[in-house]
């Protein structure tokens, strides 16, 4: 199913978020629509549509709010351990630019190893 033609009804969307509060597990409250409709192609929606709304709208959480709490938490790793280091960087909307961060264990490891792992998480993003 193309994505512009995925979407939640209203029913649905509260279904998800009164299961979403009662603990029930995105997989779950999916799989129990598709008992509902007799099938996955009755639906007019995907498991990952679920679990997207859950995350964007029900937890609200945006990519400007992760960065923020990206950031917190690197900071309170900063605060246990001062041999903790680490740089953030944001674009102008607040999202992550870069991100780099080095513990005791991992500079350990480059003292030893003398080498690093990296991950470049804009791989594959700019088609």
């Amino acid at each position: 199913m193309l994505k512009q033609h995925r979407e939640l009804s209203m029913s649905i969307r509260r279904t998800i978020e009164n299961n979403e509060e009662a603990g029930i597990r995105p997989s779950k409250t999916y799989q129990s629509f598709v008992a509902a409709a007799r099938g996955h192609r009755e639906l007019n929606f995907i498991e990952k549509d679920v679990r997207n709304y859950i995350m964007r709208e029900v937890h609200n959480v945006s990519e400007q709010e992760d960065a923020k709490e990206f950031g917190k938490y690197l900071l309170r790793m900063k605060e246990k351990n001062q041999n903790f280091f680490f740089e953030l960087e944001l674009e102008e909307d607040q999202s992550i630019k870069l991100a780099f961060w080095a513990d005791a264990r991992s500079r350990a490891a480059f003292e030893y190893f003398g080498d690093v792992i990296s991950f470049d998480t804009t791989y594959n993003t700019n088609k």
